[in-house]
């Protein structure tokens, strides 16, 4: 008997991968939990490992498919199980199944959405009827719907779909589809991808990785579901840099580590946090999970991509602590050796952007959490300051938030409680 092995959830809202690399090949004998294969998404390397033992049936997902969660990989013949047939003679079966159902498509699953599609449609006023899916059973997909969007609307239409939404269809032999309706503005939709762009000599095309392609898929998504808005403050951390100062050559030498300013910032946040919850909260459609544990997202740039692990309850951690955190996430990012549980969890982001040199930026919340701050860069300058001129370390302090979540008031206070905060280090302050 041949059990079918399927795309396993490889991380929080991780909704697909690419295989990489097949390490059985059919006919091989395999331990329950021996590694299968070996898939990429946008947040870890991980193996695919066997659910039991026996022997490997069929590939079906080959090396660099992109395979969604829950879809069909490969199939094992149970140990000891009552044999199947042959991969060859099976694929022949399917085939000739296939051919057989060719004019007859599986719609079984055709109207029954999920949340996230329902939620969708709902945003964006599509008719789900006018969408063609792809998924087992002819199911629409998220993706199917977005697809949608992105093409303005020009989709696959259901052969069957009248042009104009909402008006009863008579039973009418097949005939060209119209176009589809969608309410959405023009200046709203995003730019298709796979225009045609003109080439000219000495361009380079450069493939477009699995990681990049979640990664700009994750960031539509974002800037589509979560309406950003933005606010920014400016603080005087005048007295955290004489603190790190004073700090961090000892630090080195006890720790091994250097001490940045970035922990300092994760601190004020957290303790902020505890005050604002709705700022430590997820958008689930139809309601708002105010988060107990407070998770604190952190972005870590490689060469290629930026990921984001997660310093998990971030709110039971010293300065000191989150420094050591920040430092083990950050190596382990470099070194392609993330784990899941690095990668899940995140209920707030902190970006420091100002490592770049960056005084001002615009973040993408990490969604779906309620909203992303960036740290800029320190630089010194002339303020007023007791109605004197003075030179001043200053940091500006960037908020996007979802605006379905928080408000202007409520994101503005929590700012200001971060501003207090670093602004209330000074050279005593114990770590």
């Amino acid at each position: 008997m041949a059990t079918d092995v399927t795309m396993p959830q490889l991380g929080e809202s991780v909704t697909e991968g690419t295989i990489t690399r097949w390490l059985k090949k059919p006919g091989d004998r395999i331990a329950k939990y021996e590694p299968l294969c070996e898939v990429a998404t946008d947040k870890v390397n991980a193996e695919v490992p066997a659910t039991i033992s026996g022997t490997l049936l069929e590939i079906v997902a080959e090396e660099g498919a992109t395979v969604e969660v829950g879809q069909l990989i490969c199939r094992i013949e149970e140990e000891g199980g009552t044999p199947s047939a042959k991969p060859a003679d099976q694929g022949k079966d399917s085939a000739a199944s296939s051919a057989a159902s060719s004019g007859q498509e599986d719609q079984s699953m055709k109207r029954r959405y999920s949340p996230a599609v329902l939620r969708l449609a709902q945003e964006h006023g599509i008719d789900l009827e006018k969408i063609e899916g792809t998924g087992k059973g002819g199911r629409i997909t998220r993706k199917d719907v977005l697809r949608y969007i992105e093409g303005g609307g020009k989709g696959v239409p259901s052969p069957s779909t009248p042009a104009d939404r909402g008006e009863k269809q008579p039973a009418a032999p097949a005939k060209k589809p119209s176009a589809p309706e969608v309410r959405i503005p023009v200046a709203e939709t995003p730019a298709k991808e796979g225009v045609p762009v003109p080439l000219e000599e000495g361009d380079q095309e450069i493939p477009v990785s699995s990681v990049r392609r979640t990664i700009a898929q994750r960031m539509v998504t974002s800037k589509h579901e979560a309406p950003h808005a933005w606010t920014m403050v400016e603080a005087d951390v005048t007295g955290l840099v004489q603190l790190r100062e004073r700090l961090k050559k000892e630090f080195k030498e006890r720790e091994g580590i250097s001490l940045t300013y970035l922990p300092f910032f994760i601190k004020a946040v957290v303790d902020s946090l505890k005050e604002f919850p709705y700022l430590n909260s997820v958008w689930a459609g139809d309601r708002i999970i105010l988060k107990k544990r407070i998770n604190i997202s952190i972005a870590v740039a490689t060469d290629d991509a930026l990921y984001v692990p997660v310093i998990h309850d971030a709110d039971e951690k010293s300065i000191a602590g989150l420094a050591k955190a920040v430092h083990r996430l950050a190596e382990k990012t470099r070194a392609g050796k993330l784990s899941l549980e690095d990668m899940q969890g995140g209920t707030f982001t902190v970006n420091n952007t100002g490592s770049f040199g960056s005084i001002m930026s615009q973040p993408i919340i990490n969604y779906p959490q309620a909203a992303i701050l960036s740290v800029e860069s320190i630089v010194k300058r002339p303020v007023i300051k007791d109605s004197m001129i003075a030179i001043r370390d200053m940091v500006n302090l960037c908020l996007s938030l979802d605006h379905r979540i928080l408000d202007g008031l409520m994101a503005g206070r929590f700012l200001q409680r971060v501003k207090e905060r670093v602004e209330s280090y000074g050279p005593d302050t114990q770590i």
